[in-house]
């Protein structure tokens, strides 16, 4: 792939992403692994995608002074703008010549003479004028919303769960790249082992600043390694790990993971397990089954049994007291992982947040007459949202009174994390530790119940 097509390509990506209502790391990934790109085209490819869509709002709000009219556009010229004017704004190290260039050719070739100097009219009004001033927008709401090109909805019910301040932070946070983390499996290596022998693939990595067993890539994409191959480590963001912590496994233990796919927890816990005991993962989709499945195996884990299940009717497939622990990782809005699925922040909505707080509430209450008394049941999700996560916990114990939060979560997390820590819950915001944003919960079934 010539370099001077990366643009289109990205272009390409962000018109399926728009049109399919589609998950840009998963477009992205299907485009990566169908052609055969250069890893400095790969680093060039991503950063138009993700930076794109995160900064959309943004880059809207500038192009909107230079625009009289969009109506009569075709649909790719907009999005042409949007990823010109990011590497003008936002890349450095490439010259505004080669993004006018590069913006006129491709016109030429979707278009005619007529668009391509309208898009290299409106570029170089840019360059020329300069960019309008976000800070003059009075209404404070309005102000975060288009700096953290964020929906104004989402910014105004953030900032009534954390404040105005704490709310600019997170939604800033969630602008930077998100980081490539991996977790190593202790059953097959240490953590010096993996760093030594990701150094002799020519992959810089670090030791991660949360979990034990985390390392994160400096230079080198860690999921192409060797060391990914042969089992010695999974792709999963730290706050993520902290959840098998949570529910404080322990050899021998029979546990249930009630929304399993795609099996980064229920593998750490086969693997804290000791390859001992069992995880039963649930899902709803076969596929998704398929690759836990898959995990498991790349890992060596014999412990991990997959079902397709629909969560909120596991109490008719298996009787009361039947596990020692507990995972709960819920369907939710996504919020903590805004980094690496910036498209979520445009396509939920208000109302799609109360009907997966319903399916969460289901799917805890359901699960919990499967727990053994004493035991522990872990609820989590990838939100930030206080609603999806202290709104459902408080609801639950109000309605199950043989539940109590578990106070002793605290001595089971790093002590990074403890000051975040609540009784027996933790929220991680996405600045904190430059991770993805998580909710944990750990509750206990009191002995009697």
């Amino acid at each position: 792939m010539k370099k001077r097509n990366v643009r289109e390509a990205a272009l390409d990506l962000l018109l399926a992403i728009e049109k399919k209502q589609a998950y840009s790391h998963l477009q992205l990934k299907a485009y990566i692994e169908k052609h055969d790109l250069s890893p400095k085209d790969i680093g060039l490819l991503t950063e138009l995608v993700y930076g794109t869509i995160q900064r959309k709002m943004t880059l809207d709000y500038y192009l909107s002074h230079f625009l009289k009219t969009t109506s009569k556009l075709s649909d790719w010229v907009i999005p042409l703008l949007r990823i010109s004017l990011y590497q003008m704004v936002y890349l450095n190290r490439i010259p505004d010549r080669a993004v006018l260039y590069e913006a006129v050719e491709i016109a030429k070739k979707r278009g005619h003479p007529g668009i391509a100097s309208f898009v290299n009219g409106v570029l170089r009004n840019v360059q020329r004028k300069g960019l309008p001033p976000i800070d003059v927008i009075n209404d404070p709401l309005e102000r975060i919303s288009i700096k953290t090109s964020t929906p104004k909805w989402l910014v105004e019910r953030l900032s009534k769960q954390y404040g105005l301040g704490e709310t600019e932070k997170i939604l800033l946070a969630q602008l930077s790249p998100a980081r490539q983390t991996a977790r190593v499996n202790r059953l097959k290596a240490d953590v010096p082992q993996v760093l030594q022998a990701l150094v002799e693939e020519g992959i810089d990595a670090k030791k991660g600043k949360l979990a034990d067993e985390a390392i994160y890539a400096v230079k080198g994409n860690l999921a192409k390694s060797k060391a990914y191959k042969n089992g010695w480590i999974t792709i999963q963001d730290e706050s993520s790990m902290l959840v098998a912590k949570a529910l404080n496994v322990k050899e021998g233990d029979h546990v249930l993971d009630a929304c399993a796919a795609p099996g980064g927890k229920s593998t750490h816990i086969g693997e804290i397990l000791n390859n001992t005991g069992k995880v039963v993962c649930l899902d709803l989709h076969e596929h998704k089954i398929q690759l836990i499945e898959k995990q498991a195996h790349r890992l060596g884990l014999a412990n991990v049994e997959a079902r397709v299940l629909d969560s909120r009717f596991v109490a008719e497939h298996f009787p009361p007291s039947t596990f020692d622990k507990i995972l709960v990782d819920a369907p939710c809005s996504g919020f903590g992982v805004i980094r690496k699925k910036p498209e979520i922040k445009y396509t939920k909505t208000k109302e799609g947040i109360f009907s997966l707080i319903s399916v969460q509430k289901e799917i805890l209450r359901a699960a919990s007459h499967l727990l053994k008394p004493n035991g522990i049941l872990v609820y989590s999700t990838c939100t930030i949202d206080r609603e999806e996560n202290d709104g459902v916990i408080k609801s639950f114990l109000q309605d199950h009174e043989d539940f109590e939060l578990d106070d002793t979560m605290s001595e089971r997390m790093p002590v990074q994390v403890k000051q975040y820590i609540e009784g027996g819950k933790l929220q991680i915001l996405p600045h904190y530790f430059e991770t993805d944003g998580f909710f944990i919960a750990a509750l206990r079934k009191k002995v009697g119940s």
